[in-house]
């Protein structure tokens, strides 16, 4: 009896310092905004070390009130959870050992080979794609992102790819059409289509042969060398809070560099309306410029920004907006180190005919061998949150001021 006795007050006294053990982590935030709900990332290895968790063991985040807060273990080894912190403040959360609540996955994406290789990728904010090498095997030249708006914070790219590709809706139409049909066809395509706004967003940007949504490539003798669509894909990363793909391009030829061949990571967080990317060459031997682009869809370059000094370029994209109410799409770039030239570059009007557009607003840098790249990209709505390009302006001036002066975090 009294070994037993002895055995329970030792496996509880064990229960009792593993829930002591907690690891305290301190956001500051250094600028005069408030920082809200944005990611923070501490060293998963050093949360576990502190902590003395066995492989198995499962943790928590709570914030000063003791509320769980929502985390996410990423392919790198970080733990990610979103902060807030006032302007010029701190914020205290904890890591402890525990249950995690169950959350909401708000940051997710997939490759679609029944969509000619697409890959997509959402958070509750936008959703953007990618082409792969299914669609260039087609010889459609569509190089840049494309954005698709969204108005709801859950998941909605692949219901939509699901009813527009369902094989029986499509015979469907197929049927219509070939008994002469036509208005029953379109109206039932215009009832699952991705295109037409069921009430939760829709694909309305225009891409083609541009840089799309916010693309990078060499930009040499004024002339930009366009990457054309992926050549391999890997999903890193797909929520509850971040989505991250690891793409790879085909070789291209770049002034003196043969075989140069472009690696991107791209990554979208819970809440942001742009992505990280980072970009990297192999093969590159010399310091070569480097522009990334959003499409302009005006003759006359429409409501765009480039401020270099402050690191951002935006667009405001009337899209398929004529008679359709399809809002504007708010396009923009963000980049956290110096930007040699930021402008508008329009085309040529052989140009702009041949791809269906009249020019980019570029922000040009230089690329140096071996460097990384990184810059934000991405898109708003203006039925989702954005109903001016005074507000979208201000949101990439306020995201270049973040990345330009990132939250602070230690951990003890």
């Amino acid at each position: 009896m009294k070994k037993a006795i002895y055995l329970f007050l030792a496996a509880l006294a064990i229960v009792s310092c593993t829930n002591e053990r907690t690891v305290n982590v301190t956001v500051s935030n250094s600028t005069a905004l408030d920082r809200n709900n944005e990611i923070v990332e501490v060293s998963m290895e050093e949360v576990s070390a502190k902590l003395q968790l066995t492989d198995t063991a499962e943790v928590i985040v709570v914030d000063e009130n003791n509320q769980q807060v929502p985390y996410q273990t990423t392919y790198d080894g970080k733990l990610i959870f979103p902060a807030s912190v006032k302007a010029n403040g701190q914020a205290t959360y904890s890591i402890k050992p525990g249950v995690p609540e169950v959350v909401s996955v708000k940051a997710c994406g997939k490759m679609y080979p029944e969509r000619v290789d697409d890959v997509a990728w959402e958070n509750d904010r936008i959703a953007f794609r990618t082409y792969g090498p299914a669609l260039q095997a087609t010889g459609e030249r569509a190089f840049g992102y494309d954005v698709w708006v969204k108005c709801v914070d859950e998941p909605v790219v692949e219901a939509r790819y699901e009813s527009e590709l369902n094989p029986v809706t499509k015979a469907q139409i197929d049927s219509l059409k070939q008994i002469g049909k036509e208005d029953e066809a379109k109206a039932l395509y215009q009832s699952v289509s991705y295109h037409v706004d069921h009430g939760n967003g829709l694909d309305c940007y225009k891409v083609g042969p541009t840089l799309g949504g916010g693309t990078s490539a060499f930009y040499v003798d004024n002339e930009i060398i366009y990457p054309y669509c992926y050549n391999t894909q890997e999903i890193l990363d797909n929520g509850p809070l971040r989505f991250t793909v690891k793409l790879t391009y085909n070789p291209l030829t770049v002034k003196n560099d043969a075989n140069v061949i472009e690696t991107r990571v791209i990554s979208l967080d819970e809440g942001s309306q742009l992505n990280k990317t980072v970009i990297t060459y192999t093969n590159t031997n010399e310091v070569l410029p480097l522009a990334t682009g959003i499409v302009l869809h005006e003759p006359d370059g429409g409501k765009n920004v480039a401020n270099a000094e402050k690191g951002y370029i935006g667009y405001a994209d009337p899209t398929d907006n004529v008679n359709n109410d399809n809002g504007t799409i708010y396009v923009g770039a963000v980049f956290p180190a110096t930007v040699k030239e930021a402008k508008p570059v329009m085309f040529s009007k052989e140009e702009a005919k041949e791809r269906g557009a009249d020019g980019h607003v570029l922000a040009i840098s230089d690329y140096e061998p071996g460097a990384e790249y990184v810059y934000y990209w991405g898109a708003g709505w203006s039925k989702y949150g954005f109903d001016s390009m005074e507000a979208w302006t201000q949101y990439l001036d306020e995201y270049a001021q973040k990345v330009r002066n990132p939250l602070t975090v230690t951990i003890k």
